[in-house]
């Protein structure tokens, strides 16, 4: 597939994926680990804590990138990507996004509202480039306002917060008036679920769940195996946990002493992103993951998880006779 269209910074990928960022997931082990194999790594500002935890951070990756390319310069490193939340409560923002520009980190992926005019300027000032999330045409139009180079379009079946609509209907009617990046997210954890994706009309796929059953994730390994035993049957969708509706494991809310098939529903105002909340303790207690687990089986390194589905995707690319 052409990538001639997209930024730079995109184009040149092992496999058309970026790995979405995960809170108490995504940590800089995981992280090399996707750019080492070749695909974007990505991880949310508000893993580092304290805060001055994220300079050093990119600091300690960017020189390990570097040498890596040096010792393989045949190789495709991936570009990283730091996920930056935008809401009120996120008191830290600022601060994280200026640790951001002065490591000019090359991709920045802004979450639940639209980011503000300084932000982007000060990413595209370095060449870098902001993608943001969607779960509807309303809050794709916003983010195209504000000046975003990209979206990333949250489809239902996606781990974490997600949407509920069905990636045929959210791709298609953007495509109806945006030609830009999409990135698409939404139960993918096969090569084949990529090149569909891309056959809808998005450019890239967004791969989060996938990557929590590997030995370099951050999670304890209760999470990994609940990933492996779950279908998805097992991922339930609700907003009791942050005030944002999103899909987490079923054994995770039972283990936790609630009745998985009778939550209720919260105030979406009472999300807070403040460092000292409880919210780390949602996604440390309360599994976040989307409804491609059924396909994921074994827990085993990154390197291994991309070749693999390198490999599922050429096979659904010849199948279809597109190689």
């Amino acid at each position: 597939m052409d990538m001639s269209h997209l930024p730079p910074v995109l184009q040149k990928l092992a496999l058309p994926v970026i790995a979405s960022p995960m809170f108490t997931v995504s940590y800089p082990e995981l992280v090399l680990a996707q750019c080492k194999a070749g695909i974007v790594g990505s991880f949310p500002a508000l893993n580092a804590r304290p805060p001055e935890l994220l300079d050093q951070w990119l600091s300690d990756m960017k020189k390990e990138l570097a040498a890596y390319q040096a010792a393989n310069p045949d190789k495709v490193v991936g570009p990283i990507a730091v996920n930056q939340i935008v809401h009120d409560s996120n008191v830290r923002l600022m601060q994280d996004v200026d640790t951001c520009v002065k490591h000019h980190v090359p991709i920045i992926i802004s979450s639940l509202r639209a980011p503000v005019p300084e932000m982007i300027e000060a990413v595209h000032r370095y060449g870098g480039i902001v993608l943001h999330d969607v779960i509807n045409m309303r809050h794709a139009k916003k983010a195209l306002e504000a000046g975003v180079d990209g979206l990333i379009v949250v489809a239902a079946g996606a781990g974490g917060h997600a949407g509920a609509q069905s990636p045929f209907a959210l791709v298609g009617e953007l495509r109806r008036f945006y030609q830009g990046p999409v990135i698409l997210s939404g139960a993918i954890t096969t090569g084949a679920a990529i090149l569909s994706a891309q056959a809808m009309g998005a450019d890239l796929a967004y791969i989060g769940t996938r990557f929590i059953a590997s030995t370099e994730a951050h999670a304890v390994q209760g999470y990994k195996d609940a990933i492996v035993r779950a279908n998805a049957a097992d991922i339930i969708y609700t907003n009791l946990f942050t005030g944002v509706h999103g899909n987490y494991i079923r054994e995770s809310i039972e283990n936790a002493g609630l009745d998985a098939n009778a939550l209720p529903a919260a105030d979406k105002n009472a999300m807070n992103f403040s460092s000292g909340t409880s919210k780390p303790k949602t996604w440390k207690d309360i599994w976040g993951a989307g409804q491609g687990v059924g396909q994921i089986q074994e827990i085993v390194p990154v390197a291994d998880i991309v070749a693999r589905l390198s490999q599922e995707y050429q096979v659904a690319r010849n199948r279809l006779k597109l190689a």
